[in-house]
């Protein structure tokens, strides 16, 4: 039995070690936010906290329909159902990114150096999480409907979640609003759309390009080991 686990831990040894490494480092966010209040007394960032919540549910229903994934009969029926909830709550990672803006909010309440470390490495850990949920559903994608539909997520998605993390950040959209008030949040995505004005076109051009760039980057990064080999 010991074996077989142990056996097991070894074969899954890169996916196990990178949910330890994004768990110490969302640790990490939080204590670093616990010492900034206990320092500054002030609760300016513990909003954070809760949008580091947001960004762990995308990679947590990620992992599940990619541990579902490998029983067919559930690809069609249960996998969709992750997949649009998983949707829903993608732009919530990407979105610790534009937390960065409030780094002149709390001037002279602690040391700018340990704000900007705060911010960076909440930006960081979202934009991981992101990153690491949307190959898991691109490789979901790729394995039943091939490497072009897989691809196609990921330039998708990411210009999807580039319009949810505007919405997000400047018309205070959040994904729960797309639950309870779909009506809403459409027709406001809609005249977005209809009346994009130069900062809202900018701002969800550049984001996609650059959530885009990180992601390939990670994604080529993953495999060089692969290429050596192949060599």
């Amino acid at each position: 039995m010991f074996n077989k686990l142990y056996q097991s831990l070894i074969r899954h040894r890169y996916k196990l070690a990178i949910f330890i490494l994004l768990a110490l480092s969302s640790a990490t966010c939080v204590m670093l936010v616990g010492a900034r209040v206990a320092y500054s007394d002030s609760e300016r960032y513990i909003s954070l906290v809760w949008n580091l919540f947001l960004a762990w549910i995308p990679f947590v229903l990620a992992y599940l329909a990619y541990a579902l994934s490998w029983k067919r009969i559930l690809i069609y029926f249960v996998i969709p159902i992750f997949a649009f909830l998983w949707l829903i709550f993608f732009p919530n990672a990407p979105y610790l990114i534009t937390d960065i803006q409030h780094l002149a909010d709390g001037l002279g309440e602690a040391p700018v150096w340990f704000d900007v470390i705060l911010l960076i490495w909440f930006s960081w850990t979202g934009l991981l999480l992101g990153v690491v949920s949307l190959y898991l559903m691109q490789e979901i994608v790729k394995d039943e409907f091939g490497k072009f539909f897989g691809w196609t997520l990921v330039f998708s998605v990411s210009i999807l979640s580039s319009i949810g993390v505007y919405l997000g950040r400047f018309l205070r959209w959040n994904s729960w609003d797309i639950l309870h008030d779909p009506v809403e949040i459409l027709r406001d995505s809609w005249h977005l759309l209809r009346s994009l004005s130069p900062s809202a076109a900018g701002f969800t051009a550049l984001f996609t390009v650059f959530f885009l760039f990180v992601y390939l980057t990670i994604y080529a990064f993953g495999h060089l080991h692969q290429e050596h080999h192949n060599a």
